[in-house]
């Protein structure tokens, strides 16, 4: 568990680094006095403009940046053991994906099979790698952005809520796994927030704003919550749309 000042010294690795919820989160590390960010992505010119933020906004605390491919093995295993040369993380994100559009994926496999790659398959390649390095260390936390979609698939959003479900499912059983060890793995389930990824929808105004999510998800990391719904309400929420009958559900256009 890491309280306020606990975070104080510590090394995070944080993939995915140009989406708004990480790069609000790496900022909210910085404020705690983190000593070390690693910074991955597959965009250089984005991740080194949210390098330069940070750095601007702690200069004391060096800020590197790893590029990589996400969802090729090899990349995922050397861009591991690069983030973890010098010391083993104590503290893992993972938080990059993509919005697919439903309507799309129904007429288009190639983009099901991209929606998929991203937010499920490379999710769990690079959270299963850091997760074997935590093992030999003994110690750390490793935290996966889920989502609200997860919980029950509907018909406005399968593919993701797909490959959200499996990251879920993925997560309970690192859960099960680290038991008893110094070793934690967290899920985070984000509703509907506003974001650049989520600009174009309708509603977007009235979704939940990035920096009170990034919020969230640092107390609740360090809390050591195991699964963090963010804003709170939607565990709520969730849980009656997971136990609606399905002649019920069926007839609703959610």
């Amino acid at each position: 568990m890491h309280d306020e000042e606990g975070i104080q010294g510590m090394k995070i690795v944080i993939v995915g680094a140009t989406s708004a919820m990480a790069e609000h989160c790496a900022r909210l590390w910085l404020l705690q006095g983190a000593s070390e960010l690693v910074l991955v992505g597959r965009d250089g010119t984005r991740l080194e403009a949210v390098a330069a933020d940070l750095r601007v906004r702690a200069p004391s605390c060096p800020v590197s940046v790893l590029l990589t491919r996400f969802g090729d093995v090899s990349a995922v295993q050397a861009l591991v053991g690069e983030a973890c040369r010098g010391g083993v993380p104590d503290i893992v994100l993972i938080a990059h994906g993509s919005l697919p559009d439903q309507t799309a994926c129904q007429n288009d496999l190639s983009l099901v099979r991209e929606a998929l790659e991203v937010n499920a398959l490379s999710a769990v390649l690079f959270a299963e790698g850091f997760a074997a390095e935590l093992v030999k260390a003994g110690r750390g936390t490793l935290v996966v952005i889920g989502s609200v979609a997860g919980d029950r698939g509907r018909r406005s959003n399968y593919v993701y809520g797909a490959a959200k479900g499996l990251v879920a499912r993925y997560v309970q059983g690192l859960q099960h796994r680290f038991a008893g060890s110094a070793v934690k793995a967290i899920l985070v389930k984000p509703g509907p927030t506003r974001t650049p990824m989520t600009a174009h929808m309708a509603g977007a105004a009235g979704m939940a704003d990035v920096e009170d999510v990034a919020r969230m998800i640092v107390k609740g990391v360090a809390r050591a919550s195991p699964v963090i719904y963010a804003p709170a309400k939607w565990a709520l929420i969730m849980m009656v749309i997971r136990h609606l009958p399905r002649f019920i559900f069926n007839k609703m256009e959610i």
